[in-house]
């Protein structure tokens, strides 16, 4: 019965949910912080630019403003070297956000843009896994609030930084939850932050993306294995299954309708899921509208589960317990945050991974092989759908 309950509700990867993904985030559970807990420095309130940051910190609301920009690495007359290319990562601050924050920081190659709702955590949590302050800079993104979505993408466009990848991590899985709590514009909490922020944002950073001139340009979901109906994890209940998508295109805002995609009764542990076919269906819709077009790889992964991650501080004491040892001597699913970091990074900057529209796994010997999407999370027509709703939702339509 325990070792049931520990299989039931695995999640993804560990998103770290900057609130956004409430997941190891531990941001990402708890999206809404009140002023008194977000920090940022005096000089700019959106972007931190870490070489000042021992400056005199003071607690005030948030407003995006204009970034730092980063030269390109070249002169006139020297042999043209590739620059360091910049990557966005959301819920950056723990977990596998962080963990992949570390792995492309550390080979110097890349400017990590830790995409986050709290300064002073993702500050000490860069400090404490050794990220070198010229390899990263910190900016505020609350993904549960479209506004902070417009605000973040608005701040990046003024940096004047080219945007060579994204990585959509962040998730909130709140498995226990009896009703649903909801998001600034009041959708349903996991898919308004989870799957509607992030297809926010992605939308208003997709011309940036198309405008590099990096040669390896990927824009990347955090699937999960839970969310795919064709694995042994995907099937134990409450499975994953958006319907007709009645609930989203009511709105999710459980007055008129249901909180739940499929229109059906609310229940924690299936929003997390349906976000994460939503992030699937999402990045194939990206591959077949944009991917000809610009040359950008959109890709998605399921980095190994990682059942040590805040991701399931939410779940309950006994999950917690026997889940760890679950995955790592019965199932043999287990991964480390430092393993799953440097899968998600080498997805992000590994040249034999740039096969567009696939949704990458690793085996037991840590070799990466295209997956197979479930039926549902590989519905064109339900991606066509969702897309649309989306747009709507966000008011890009």
């Amino acid at each position: 019965m325990a070792l049931q309950a520990a299989a039931t509700l695995l999640p993804s990867a560990a998103i770290t949910i900057h609130k956004e993904g409430r997941s190891s985030l531990k941001e990402s559970t708890f999206f809404g912080v009140s002023r008194s807990e977000i920090y940022r420095a005096d000089f700019n309130p959106l972007f931190v630019n870490n070489q000042g940051f021992n400056r005199r910190l003071q607690i005030r609301p948030i407003r995006a403003q204009t970034a730092a920009t980063t030269p390109a690495i070249s002169s006139p007359g020297a042999k043209k070297t590739l620059r360091k290319g910049n990557v966005i990562i959301t819920g950056a601050s723990s977990g596998l956000g962080l963990a992949t924050a570390k792995a492309l920081a550390e080979t110097g190659k890349w400017n990590v843009i830790m995409a986050c709702r709290n300064f002073l955590k993702a500050e000490r949590a860069a400090k404490s896994v050794g990220i070198s302050k010229e390899n990263y800079s910190i900016m505020h993104l609350d993904l549960s609030s479209l506004e902070s979505v417009r605000q973040f993408a608005d701040a990046f466009k003024r940096s004047g930084r080219p945007l060579d990848a994204l990585v959509c991590n962040a998730a909130i899985y709140l498995p226990t939850a009896k009703e649903p709590t909801f998001t600034a514009e009041g959708f349903e909490l996991s898919v308004g932050t989870n799957h509607l922020g992030h297809f926010l944002l992605s939308r208003l950073l997709l011309d940036d993306m198309k405008n590099s001139d990096y040669p390896y340009k990927r824009f990347i979901i955090v699937g999960s294995i839970t969310g795919n109906t064709n694995t042994l994890a995907g099937n134990v209940p409450p499975k994953a299954n958006l319907g007709d998508l009645r609930g989203l295109a009511g709105g999710l805002n459980a007055l008129n309708n249901s909180a739940m995609i499929d229109g059906g009764e609310f229940d924690g542990a299936k929003a997390y899921k349906d976000s994460k076919v939503c992030n699937m269906l999402t990045m194939q819709e990206f591959h077949k509208r944009f991917h000809e077009e610009t040359g950008i790889t959109f890709a998605s992964l399921y980095p190994g589960c990682i059942a040590t991650t805040g991701l399931f501080r939410e779940h309950i004491p006994l999950f917690r317990l026997l889940f760890p040892p679950f995955q790592k001597y019965i199932t043999k699913g287990y991964v480390s945050e430092e393993e799953a970091g440097k899968r998600l990074a080498q997805v992000v900057s590994d040249p034999s991974l740039s096969k567009s529209g696939v949704y990458w796994s690793w085996n037991t010997n840590s070799a990466s092989f295209e997956n197979q999407l479930s039926q549902e999370a590989s519905d064109a027509e339900k991606a066509r759908k969702l897309w649309e709703i989306s747009e709507k939702l966000v008011g890009l339509a």
